[in-house]
């Protein structure tokens, strides 16, 4: 089993981060109400502290109502008109993370206006139904029609048809995953991409990374069995590439992957198993693991590895090819000589 070693500001993330979302009481008593009053909660300044901030004066967020099947769903979107003012902005359409329990969009507002600062891309995040009142899959077709959803307004946003993204981050991920394979499959919008930070893909939980983390900070292997078992309706749903992209018997013809992986994640080697099976398929991926850092390090202010992450993140949206894209901070590609404000894109398909 790892022990971890993390410094000051890192500890101190782990602990608010904790007392937030209240991850271990949940799991001990996963009723709706309980659930539903720590996704409806505002952020308190405690956790604003861990928190990315972003230029409020550039970033403009407005909310949609997105019909969906059976019902709708809230779309909030981030965009900044200074860069739009330019020509077409990329578009990604985000599936925050949260084991398809959590969905707290006071808490993913932060993170994803920060995100679309940094990357200069809109981002329409998708506030999808979630377990136990809403059971597998519906997550899945509420984030596939608000993608629908996505493209067809595109053209009212000064949205680049051809730079349509899905990200997400752990369960996120694995909708950003499964919407890809979707996408495909129903000939649905073309994508120029997928961003799956710190994805779940096989809901089997049997790889080596799960054994040796099983007792990491943020994530552990019991909040990961209740997460999937709060989800499924019955067990053989595992098996099913809506659920488990991993078990997808087709990897081909999907848009490029690009992967974010944390040292000391459970899920470390789901992002890098799926990987290894797109290239296999024929599909481009890239993984990126990030050292001495924990699950969902990404939405937090300073956290290891973030700024570097943000980076590849804006890379890839501004076109860079995944074979191209530079681990390092903003400051340090410039300091380089490879940031480049308009990059081609090139077709990986």
């Amino acid at each position: 089993m790892a022990e971890y070693n993390y410094p000051r500001h890192m500890r101190r993330i782990i602990e608010q981060s904790e007392e937030f979302w209240q991850r271990e009481e949940i799991s001990n008593n996963p009723t709706i109400e309980n659930v539903e009053h720590i996704n409806s909660k505002d952020v308190d300044k405690k956790t604003l502290k861990i928190l990315p901030t972003y230029p409020k004066e550039e970033i403009v967020i407005a909310s949609f109502v997105i019909p969906v099947t059976e019902g709708a769903v809230t779309g909030y979107y981030f965009s900044n008109p200074r860069m739009t003012a330019f020509g077409l902005s990329p578009l990604i359409v985000y599936f925050h993370g949260g084991g398809w329990t959590y969905g707290n969009m006071d808490f993913y507002g932060h993170y994803l206006a920060h995100l679309s600062a940094v990357t200069g891309a809109s981002i329409l995040s998708i506030d999808y139904r979630l377990a136990p009142k809403y059971k597998f899959p519906v997550a899945v077709e509420d984030c596939y029609d608000a993608l629908l959803w996505a493209a067809e307004g595109a053209k009212y946003w000064k949205i680049d048809p051809d730079r349509i993204f899905v990200a997400g981050d752990s369960a996120g991920g694995n909708l950003a995953a499964v919407i890809a394979q979707l996408t495909r499959d129903r000939k649905g919008p073309s994508l120029a991409g997928q961003i799956l930070i710190c994805p779940i893909t096989d809901g089997r939980l049997r790889t080596l990374s799960i054994e040796e983390h099983s007792q990491s900070p943020m994530l552990n292997t019991k909040l990961l069995q209740f997460y999937i078992n709060n989800y499924i309706r019955e067990p053989k749903d595992i098996l099913s590439p809506m659920l488990s992209p991993l078990l997808s018997p087709d990897k081909s013809r999907l848009a490029p992957a690009l992967i974010i992986t944390a040292e000391d994640d459970p899920l470390s080697d789901d992002g890098k198993l799926y990987a290894e099976a797109l290239e296999s398929g024929g599909s481009n991926a890239r993984v990126l693991m990030v050292k001495n850092t924990f699950h969902g390090f990404l939405l937090y202010r300073n956290a290891t590895g973030a700024k570097e992450t943000e980076c590849a993140i804006r890379q890839f949206v501004s076109g860079r090819p995944l074979k191209n894209i530079q681990f390092m901070t903003e400051a340090e590609l410039r300091r380089e000589g490879r940031y480049h404000h308009s990059e081609t894109n090139e077709d990986e398909h």
